[in-house]
């Protein structure tokens, strides 16, 4: 294992860990941050190095790893991951990625998107995103690094995806009339990232979103009838019982374009849309 072929990532969530199961498949050595002991024990058994985040620890490994991810989200006063790198002084990477979420572009009636397409979020969470891209691609500019930033649409993947709901009993077919949601693999994303990673291209801003946009209650009901049950009722956006969060997400409505990630990186989609990982989920997913 040579130096290059270390990785550091600040965050390891559910998409930071897909990389870096991706990262150790391929003989490299992986680091990533935890809030807690408890917390830490569980990366390791992804096979993830942990360091608590903030500590001297954590300076030192990113210090001597020449690519890091970021996937921490950003809070009112500025980017966490940042404020630590800053603090200690770490030297800059060779390779940035930082996992940001197309919510930057804001609402646009169903229509849609692009790298090029303006950002305007709505939401405040998006208005972070979009503070925080530019104050990391001002780091790897300063820093001289490769800059990468991932504009993830709806996540999912094993444990989080339509069948799962549907056999925990938490699936909702929400209706709100002209909603369109953009959607990702979690195995794809860490597909993109990789390849930015180890290749040689430019910094750049990519897209990550399947080819299938589409209305989120038709995933639902395509789910239950590939599990064969009865999908859930219908209900009108307007007297669904939802959490803030969850209403936020019904605020904006878009269709995410990807072309630029099979362009650039030369991206294959293994799951090109929500139906062909529904088979799988089929499959493997068990009642919890």
């Amino acid at each position: 294992m040579t130096s290059k072929n270390r990785l550091f990532i600040f965050g390891p969530g559910y998409s930071g860990q897909a990389v870096a199961r991706k990262a150790i498949s391929n003989g490299w050595k992986v680091f990533g941050t935890a809030r807690s002991e408890e917390k830490a024990e569980r990366l390791k058994e992804v096979g993830i190095s942990p360091v608590i985040f903030g500590s001297k620890a954590m300076a030192e490994a990113a210090g001597e790893s020449p690519n890091w991810l970021v996937s921490i989200a950003p809070k009112a006063e500025g980017d966490p991951a940042l404020e630590e790198v800053a603090k200690h002084q770490v030297n800059g990477p060779r390779w940035l990625g930082y996992l940001s979420s197309t919510n930057v572009y804001g609402d646009h009636g169903g229509n849609w998107v692009d790298e090029a397409t303006p950002t305007r979020p709505s939401l405040e969470r998006g208005i972070r995103r979009v503070g925080a891209e530019s104050a990391w691609q001002a780091f790897a500019n300063e820093t001289e690094a490769r800059c990468h930033i991932f504009r993830l649409a709806g996540i999912y993947g094993p444990g989080r995806n339509a069948v799962r709901s549907l056999l925990d009993g938490k699936a909702k077919r929400i209706v709100k009339q002209g909603q369109l949601f953009s959607r990702i693999h979690v195995e794809d994303i860490a597909e993109a990232i990789w390849l930015a990673m180890t290749g040689d291209h430019k910094s750049s801003i990519f897209n990550l979103a399947d080819d299938r946009p589409c209305p989120p209650q038709q995933v639902i009901a395509d789910a239950a009838a590939m599990l064969g049950v009865a999908a859930p009722p219908e209900v009108p956006f307007e007297e669904a019982d939802l959490s803030p969060m969850a209403r936020s997400f019904y605020m904006e409505s878009k269709r995410v374009r990807n072309d630029l990630v099979k362009k650039t990186l030369g991206m294959k989609f293994r799951y090109p849309d929500y139906k062909a990982a529904l088979p799988k989920f089929v499959k493997n997913e068990q009642p919890l």
